[in-house]
């Protein structure tokens, strides 16, 4: 019986632990979200690893904290980014692919989006992906 109660705790203490580190994750996600709503560009920069990426719709991949910061500063002023639903899924690496979709609303337009994170052990972005899910047509439609 002893052993039976060992085992118990060992799992009680697993299943802690994974709430936990989702818990984290999801923090760091909703913090992503209110920072950059918040024009905090150098708040969100600080939740990627130092070498983190962030990869923009329709342009290259921007690496490292500083780069991102100066990337939102000229991009990102006057969006907000309205999340609706999300997924998490554990990777066999240890990290966790989180996926997002909601809207981007513009002082211009709205659009569908998705964002796809890849956060490291410490809950920290390794990769941040933004795509946008509209059609051609409506893309077409977003020039000035």
């Amino acid at each position: 019986m002893e052993n039976t109660s060992l085992i118990d705790s060992m799992h009680a203490s697993d299943i802690a632990r994974q709430a936990s580190f989702e818990s984290q994750i999801k923090q760091t996600v909703t913090c992503y979200f209110q920072t950059l709503n918040n024009a905090e560009f150098q708040a969100t920069a600080d939740l990627f690893t130092a070498d983190g990426v962030l990869h923009p719709p329709l342009e290259k991949a921007i690496t490292g904290r500083e780069a991102i910061v100066a990337y939102l500063e000229k991009e990102a002023k006057g969006m907000q980014l309205l999340p609706e639903r999300q997924s998490i899924i554990e990777l066999e690496t240890g990290e966790v692919e989180y996926i997002v979709t909601g809207k981007v609303q513009t002082p211009f337009f709205s659009v569908n989006v998705a964002w796809q994170f890849i956060l490291n052990t410490e809950a920290e972005i390794l990769f941040a992906k933004v795509k946008l899910l509209a059609a051609l047509e409506e893309l077409l439609n977003f020039k000035l």
